[in-house]
């Protein structure tokens, strides 16, 4: 505001006018830069969301590395974790959940999956329910 006001004083004072003070009350910026600080805004938003994320990434990459760690030598705790996972999966309210047969095999649920529905069949008569019913 100095500048300025010295800047104006010298230039009105030929005319005898001094010039004490000077005060900015609204500064209008065109359009076309105001559309481009938002952009820029916009873009630095967007950068930290980014770099937020990517943080997060590799927060997770270190636990899930530190937990195979732990299975790696407990495949008992690997295969229950597996089963818990499916049980997750599964308890959910019309979840469906694709499984691999090799992944089922190693889990021995063959068995139990197929019990499950022996019981099943003798619960509704020998008939099969429909799609929808659960």
């Amino acid at each position: 505001e100095e500048e300025l006001q010295k800047l104006i004083d010298e230039r009105s004072n030929p005319w005898g006018v001094t010039v004490q003070s000077v005060e900015m009350r609204d500064v209008i910026i065109p359009t076309a830069l105001q559309d481009a600080m938002s952009r820029e805004a916009q873009a630095a938003r967007e950068k930290q969301a980014r770099i937020i994320l990517a943080q997060a990434e590799v927060e997770i990459a270190s636990m899930f590395d530190t937990a195979s760690e732990s299975y790696q030598d407990n495949p008992t705790a690997l295969h229950l974790r597996a089963m818990n996972m499916l049980y997750e999966g599964l308890k959910e309210k019309g979840a469906l959940m694709l499984v691999p047969s090799t992944a089922v095999e190693s889990m021995g649920m063959g068995g139990l999956i197929g019990a499950a529905a022996l019981r099943q069949r003798k619960l509704t008569g020998g008939k099969e329910l429909p799609e929808d019913s659960g």
